[in-house]
């Protein structure tokens, strides 16, 4: 009754404001044909010149589906049609765009990894976001990760030479004791005609998270949620012209989300919940005090030069940049295989850790003549990675249930890693006509990837609690990736708003070196663990994931207000390798076998000139791997989603907005026979402009459904029994509101 009475109000502010409207001022912009985004080609295109698939979400659409309730990971789900659904956690393993990986920047820096974490979308407050640009399908412009498309997150830069500031605070509940979410953001920005600037900070402190049936959603002890999260996103950026065609812009972030010691799940005293694989012990209980917390701590600067009209009419950008990030993950049951015989453990629990340091330079030259362009450039980039594991006292936890955890020792999870890129490409656009348009370029791409000499996880924890004192080690060594990737494309403009194109485009993944290496056969003599065979990076080097893609796409962009927008493609992408997951030791190797993705990607929106406006957003998409016995069969639910879509209506007028929204999440079943289980979700989100500043409504899950999220559903097929630990649920009936002021 609470829940529809608050409901009530939200939608009364709408209807019943009788203040006049002022618009908010900002630096927006719409969806038109002209506008010029850097993604497709890493130099400036207009939309209606890329001869590909790419979504643009404003700083509008974005603050307001996050004003109204959701994660980054959740909006993006929703507004961008081949990228998977996000959860409510932390993690977003395997939310793939095309069925493939999604390389994920900010302002053009890589926020992927070698050891892949996934936690690319915890690195940034939205309101520190003006927009986001997205390239759908394999790209031979950026080479790595870039097999189903990129995101490239595009930071809020300073634009004013006068002193202004923003202000955006918001409640977020379910109504439950202990649920309500908090944010708070400032910002500040001014200058003058040479030199502007800008710093932003936002805060957001969360609680706990209840499902449609009132039971707090368990917590994720695997790759950990948002429940009892702090965060903090500091931003600033600095602009200055140093000539009529120069600027500088330099960024700097400092990033921590961190979860605070106040609630953990527990397994009942001396994990009887666990061992006994009874749901009923299994709660998420006060008390939690553990030494190492889920977390994720970024520090990123980067710097950007651009010149224009110089070497004989060239453009230029130079880019510059560092990252180090520190990732932590919960206290959770040790991921160590059954040991051998002679060899007991105890039930204990422990966190993973990991910490990368990359850094990095590009530069980009663009030339037009009356027909033609060309893009070329060079980058290179360096990272390593180290990662290690908190083993905890066993009595300590088993007392608690998990709740307190004392670290006993660290032991290496990983072997260390660094890694070396250095890239060339070259791209041509040829106007053969005013309206055909060919393009066509080649990235060469040299990687060299360098592992340490490492003794195995579990041997490590064997000597830990008493059985042997030494062991072997396995060999570090390197190995070099040479590779070419082509792209080529046929754009044709039926008119100022139509376009059409067909293209084939390369992309590349390396399989992730920490997971793939680093283990062996080992058996104990006289108090040694002796090796006898290994997994190792010099005796079986990896391969990378090659893949070639053909699309098949059409666009119409409004040219006002009011009008149609539509975009659709039909893709085809195959590679060589599919990507296997063994989930007892949760390392990866590469199967020879083909892996496919194909299907349809769209999205239409149709505004009238009263103010409504209708629209969704669709992927259908198969996704097989060619087996022996079997032809080809459906790729495993480890690394595949669902196809999906989405509708929405809404109304805008100049006092207000109210937007219903439904996702849908269809089924899927591998070739295993394992289900992933679809769901349907409406939400409702909506704003009221006043004469000073906006309030922000929404109603998620509007309807209370109960379901388990993707990752949940994935999560049980993992981590096994008891289900209830690890099937992440999704909230129920959630409401928002806040307020926003420019000034």
């Amino acid at each position: 009754m609470k829940k529809q009475c608050v409901l009530s109000i939200f939608l009364g502010a709408v209807f019943s404001a009788n203040s006049s409207a002022q618009k908010l001022a900002d630096s927006i912009k719409t969806k038109e044909i002209n506008e010029v985004i850097m993604v497709s080609s890493r130099a400036p295109k207009e939309i209606a010149d890329i001869p590909g698939t790419v979504w643009i979400i404003s700083e509008k659409e974005l603050q307001a589906q996050i004003r109204g309730g959701a994660g980054l990971k959740e909006v993006l789900g929703n507004m961008i049609p081949g990228f998977d659904f996000g959860n409510q956690g932390r993690t977003n393993y395997a939310q793939n765009m095309r069925g493939r990986n999604v390389l994920v920047m900010i302002n053009g820096i890589s926020l992927n990894s070698t050891r892949a974490t996934s936690r690319q979308f915890d690195a940034i407050d939205p309101f520190n976001i003006e927009k986001i640009e997205v390239l759908s399908g394999a790209s031979s412009i950026y080479g790595g990760d870039s097999t189903g498309g990129i995101i490239n997150i595009i930071t809020k830069k300073p634009v004013s030479d006068k002193l202004g500031f923003e202000t955006s605070v918001g409640l977020r509940t379910g109504f439950h004791k202990g649920d309500l979410d908090k944010r708070v953001a400032q910002s500040v920005e001014g200058g003058n005609d040479k030199v502007k600037f800008r710093l932003g900070a936002a805060l957001t402190h969360n609680d706990g998270a209840f499902d449609a049936r009132g039971n707090q959603v368990t917590t994720d002890v695997r790759q950990a949620d948002f429940q009892y999260n702090q965060s903090i996103d500091l931003l600033g950026g600095i602009s200055a012209k140093l000539a009529s065609n120069q600027d500088l812009n330099v960024d700097l972030q400092y990033y921590n989300s961190k979860v605070r010691n106040k609630k953990w799940l527990s397994f009942g005293q001396n994990f009887i919940g666990f061992t006994t694989k009874n749901p009923d012990l299994i709660n998420v209980l006060d008390g939690a005090d553990s030494d190492v917390v889920p977390r994720t701590e970024r520090f990123m600067a980067n710097l950007q030069y651009n010149a224009r009209n110089i070497w004989g009419g060239q453009n230029l950008i130079v880019q510059a940049y560092g990252r180090r990030e520190e990732v932590d993950f919960g206290a959770a049951f040790a991921e160590v295989p059954k040991p051998p015989a002679g060899v007991v453990l105890p039930v204990f629990l422990s966190s993973a850790r990991g910490n990368t340091e990359a850094y990095g330079a590009k530069i980009v030259l663009n030339k037009k003549w009356d027909s033609f362009s060309f893009t070329y450039g060079a980058d290179g980039d360096l990272e390593s990675f180290t990662g290690d594991q908190a083993i905890f006292n066993p009595q300590k936890s088993s007392e608690s249930g998990g709740l307190v955890n004392r670290t006993d020792a660290f032991v290496g999870r990983y072997p260390d890693t660094k890694t070396s890129t250095l890239s060339g490409f070259i791209q041509a656009d040829w106007n053969i006509t005013d309206r055909l348009t060919l393009s066509g370029g080649v990235r060469q791409q040299f990687i060299h990837v360098k592992l340490d000499d490492f003794t195995g996880f579990k041997e490590q924890v064997y000597m830990h609690f008493g059985y042997g004192n030494s062991a072997d080690i396995i060999k570090g060594g390197q190995n070099y990736y040479d590779i070419t990737l082509l792209n080529a494309s046929l754009l044709y403009k039926f008119g100022p708003a139509w376009q059409s194109w067909f293209s084939f485009s390369q992309g590349f993944a390396v399989p992730d070196a920490a997971k793939s290496y680093g283990f062996g056969k080992y058996q104990l003599a006289n108090n040694r663990w002796n090796l006898q065979n290994s997994i190792n990076i010099a005796d079986q080097p990896l391969s990378g994931i090659k893949t070639d893609q053909m699309e098949l796409g059409f666009r119409h962009n409004r040219t006002s207000e009011a009008g149609l927008s539509v975009q659709g493609s039909f893709f085809y992408a195959l590679s060589d390798n599919t990507l296997k997951i063994d989930n007892t030791s949760f390392t990866i190797y590469l199967l020879d076998q083909k892996l496919r993705n194909y299907g349809f990607e769209g999205a239409v929106s149709y505004r009238f000139n009263q103010g409504l406006e209708l629209g969704g957003n669709v992927l259908l998409m198969k996704s097989e791997t060619e087996t022996v016995d079997k032809g080809w069969q459906n790729q495993s639910v480890y690394n595949t989603n669902p196809s999906k879509f989405m509708a929405y209506t809404g109304w805008n007028a100049k006092r207000f907005s109210l937007r219903l929204q439904m996702q849908n999440s269809m089924d899927y079943t591998d070739l295993a026979d394992m289900k992933i289980t679809g769901y349907t979700l409406f939400d409702l989100i909506g704003d009221v402009k006043l004469n000073k500043g906006m309030i922000n409504f929404g109603v998620q899950n509007l309807f209370n459904r109960q379901y388990t999220t993707i990752w949940g559903q994935r999560s049980a097929f993992f981590y096994g029994a008891p289900q209830k630990a690890f099937a992440y649920q999704g909230r129920g009936t959630t409401f928002s509101v806040g307020y926003t002021i420019n000034y």
